[in-house]
């Protein structure tokens, strides 16, 4: 991948009743978009969720609240958000089925302060015609700003749904490329 991350996408398996669930460790930190939540399990980052929007995470009575978690994730975020960082480089798996992953791994391979639209993102995948589901894709990226979902725009060049909300969207995209402005909507 373009050095966006490293992306743990082994195979998806079904767990087995038996398989008890790990617990999830948790951490909240103060950034210029809001309040992220940063989880996963033995320090792989799974998901990153937002303060507002369909990207709010809630979590879950039996999660652990530990700040001492997800160090590097915290200090890369800030590090990016203070303009000295273009790239992450974090052992993160997020999960979805194998289209969605492959969403994912084309995610990464935009260029910091660039876009792209959901069709050449089909396009890169070799799926063409599923410009739609590629969008569906997009919008359940369970790791935003590390895998730049933010990146992806309509194809006239408008802003399009963002799970933290197009402020978010728009911030970042602006944080990104200083001469950043929205096509005509």
């Amino acid at each position: 991948m373009a050095g966006i991350g490293r992306l743990n996408s082994g195979e998806v398996k079904p767990k087995k009743a038996s398989e008890e669930e790990p617990i999830v460790d948790y951490k909240y930190i103060a950034t210029p978009v809001g309040r992220l939540l940063l989880g996963g399990q033995t320090s792989i980052l799974e998901m990153i969720g937002f303060p507002e929007g369909r990207g709010v995470i809630s979590p879950a009575d039996d999660w652990n609240q530990d700040d001492a978690v997800f160090n590097q994730a915290e200090d890369q975020l800030n590090e990016y958000f203070e303009g000295e960082r273009q790239q992450f480089d974090l052992e993160m798996k997020p999960c979805g089925t194998p289209f969605q992953l492959s969403v994912l791994a084309a995610l990464q391979e935009i260029p910091f302060g660039q876009t792209t639209s959901y069709r050449n993102i089909a396009e890169s995948i070799g799926r063409p015609k599923a410009v739609r589901a590629v969008g569906a894709a997009n919008g359940r990226n369970p790791l935003p700003i590390v895998i730049p979902c933010h990146r992806v725009i309509g194809a006239d060049g408008s802003l399009t749904g963002f799970g933290g909300g197009l402020a978010a969207k728009s911030f970042l995209l602006n944080l990104e490329s200083a001469g950043f402005s929205l096509a005509s909507q």
